[in-house]
């Protein structure tokens, strides 16, 4: 090998160190949900796609837009965290979004490994993704309303909300914070595929229930978990959804779940205490 080509081969291997040190500290290696919902439709055996994932999913609700969900690999997420409600363990993550105190605390538990905030600074907007473990955690961010105590004379807020999507053991679990406006063809393309979408039902803090539920609709989810509800009647979200989604209302406050056993028509599940 003469030393012009080594000191090329050379060049290449660190840069190469380089693009893989980056990607690590990243955490990002790429989506699995947005790279299957912009593949082409094809039949998968059923063989197949019991090999592919048989890992349960362990989803709790525990108040308000609080949400666990714990991974086959151990790895905690908490949303919308306030540090208000039980998460049973400190979390690995918690996700928040710049909606008012029920949404975030600027003062998290110290020993939570990684806090995601669903808005960004300095104008910019917040751009998460990050691998904890089996888990892989992106943001899609949306404007959200101004509150009276914020600061500012009304008008929306660019930027201050997300749309957290977690991908574990083949599912796309969405989260939809405290969403205020609809959503374009740009959101849906961002967000990609889910398969179990977390929806506020308050039908006036966040949006309309026609809105939401014409969002639910469209993003064809298999399971939907509605949050958020303060005192608006569960039939009045159901009867909105119309006849599209089956309702399984349930006594128990966990859910656990693998891409196996999703149902097969989309299914809106009430846990205990929404």
């Amino acid at each position: 090998m003469t030393r012009t080509l080594k000191w090329i081969v050379v060049a290449l291997v660190a840069a190469l160190g380089s693009a893989v040190a980056a990607s690590a500290q990243d955490g990002f290696r790429g989506s699995e949900c947005l790279a299957m919902a912009q593949a082409p439709l094809r039949a998968t055996p059923v063989s197949l796609r019991r090999a592919v994932s048989a890992e349960q999913v362990l989803i709790t609700y525990r108040g308000h837009s609080t949400y666990t969900i714990e991974t086959p690999g151990g790895v905690m997420v908490a949303t919308d965290y306030s540090g208000s409600y039980d998460t049973g363990r400190t979390p690995d993550v918690v996700t928040m979004n710049r909606a008012h105190s029920t949404h975030y605390t600027l003062a998290p538990d110290p020993a939570i490994t990684h806090v995601l905030h669903g808005w960004g600074e300095n104008g910019q907007a917040a751009n998460v993704r990050l691998r904890v473990g089996d888990l892989l955690i992106r943001n899609v961010p949306t404007d959200i309303r101004r509150f009276r105590f914020d600061d500012g004379s009304g008008g929306m807020i660019k930027d201050g909300n997300s749309i957290f999507i977690f991908e574990v053991a083949g599912l796309c679990i969405g989260h939809l914070g405290h969403l205020h406006t609809t959503l374009d063809d740009s959101h849906i393309a961002a967000i990609g595929r889910l398969d179990i979408v977390m929806v506020p039902i308050d039908g006036s803090y966040t949006l309309s229930l026609e809105g939401m539920s014409d969002i639910t609709r469209r993003l064809r989810a298999s399971v939907v978990l509605p949050m958020h509800r303060f005192m608006t009647p569960l039939e009045d979200f159901v009867q909105r959804i119309g006849g599209s989604f089956a309702i399984d209302q349930r006594s128990e406050r966990s859910l656990r779940i693998s891409r196996d056993t999703l149902p097969g028509t989309p299914t809106v599940i009430i846990l205990k205490g929404v």
